[in-house]
């Protein structure tokens, strides 16, 4: 079981690492928010590949692949909900006084952190659909599908674990500069077309279908 496990450590590592939506959220709830709320995001992020790891060794994602209507629904509302960050991102940026304070993070911010991280991933049926596709190429022999997807979940969550708190790093030592209203406001700016940009690139995977 070690072998299958280490390649697919190798392939969740790059996956990891390629820059996407997770890192983007982190990026900004760092920057924005600060160490705890972004950690807390990517605890979300984690959770979410959890979940849809464990609906891939239950099966359930094929059923959810194989149901135009349904694959389409949570699509359509994932697209939404990135769209919606993203206005959000860029209605922040237009504010006068949105820079938020340096300091102690509120814990109701951390909450509201994990919880957008958790729902960017499950209403993302492309992760679901990575997942089904990926795990079973890996899967031992003769091993429990549930119990196999379980721990290459575990891998990649340790490996995502991992990149957040690096980015999280990197943007504490530059906190100087990203605490600066300009930069602020642009970082905002750019998240707020990233996000827009991914929900928009989501909705049009259904004419692709």
């Amino acid at each position: 079981m070690i072998e299958p496990m280490l390649a697919f450590a190798l392939v969740a590592a790059v996956v990891t690492v390629t820059p996407g939506l997770d890192t983007v959220l982190v990026l900004r709830t760092a920057a924005v928010s600060g160490r705890r709320a972004a950690l807390a995001a990517g605890a979300g992020i984690n959770m979410g590949c959890f979940v849809w790891a464990v609906a891939s060794g239950l099966s359930i994602t094929a059923v959810l692949t194989a149901s135009r209507l349904a694959y389409d629904g949570l699509r359509w509302a994932g697209a939404a909900y990135l769209c919606w960050l993203g206005f959000r991102a860029l209605w922040t940026s237009r504010r006068a006084g949105t820079v938020a304070e340096v300091g102690p993070v509120p814990a109701q911010r951390a909450v509201v952190a994990f919880r957008t991280g958790l729902a960017t991933n499950l209403l993302n049926p492309k992760v679901g659909v990575f997942y089904l596709s990926i795990l079973p190429q890996f899967l031992p022999e003769n091993a429990s599908p549930v119990l196999a997807s379980v721990t290459m979940a575990l891998i990649h969550n340790l490996e995502g674990l991992a990149w957040f708190a690096l980015l999280v790093l990197v943007v504490r030592g530059a906190g100087g500069l990203i605490n600066r209203p300009t930069v602020r406001r642009r970082l905002d700016q750019i998240v707020g077309v990233c996000f827009i940009g991914f929900g928009l690139r989501l909705a049009a995977e259904g004419a692709r279908r």
